[in-house]
């Protein structure tokens, strides 16, 4: 845990995915209380309002979700997805070669 609570900045990509279980939520925690002063980046598909119910600890994910939110800067995009524009075009899309006879 120290090597992760040290750095200045800690980024962590698509939060909130999926539901925490409780050892996951705790050492969350821990990580958050532990870097309280230094900055941390959080990207997510979900709203954080929308938080909440993955963790199955009201009391761990109040706390916890307090000292993000409260303290955050944030930065809503809305839009599309730009990942489908860096998607291979799909081979059902190209012509094809008739074969020679």
């Amino acid at each position: 845990m120290r090597e992760i609570v040290r750095p200045d900045l800690l980024i962590l990509d698509d939060f909130a995915m999926r539901q925490m279980t409780a050892p996951q939520a705790d050492d969350l925690y821990e990580l958050i209380s532990e870097r309280q002063g230094r900055s941390v980046i959080i990207t997510s598909n979900r709203a954080p309002s929308d938080w909440y119910p993955l963790f199955p600890n009201p009391v761990v994910a109040e706390s916890l979700l307090d000292r993000l939110i409260n303290a955050s800067h944030q930065v809503i995009m809305n839009g599309p997805s730009y990942r489908p524009n860096k998607r291979p075009k799909s081979s059902a899309n190209k012509p094809t070669n008739p074969t020679a006879e």
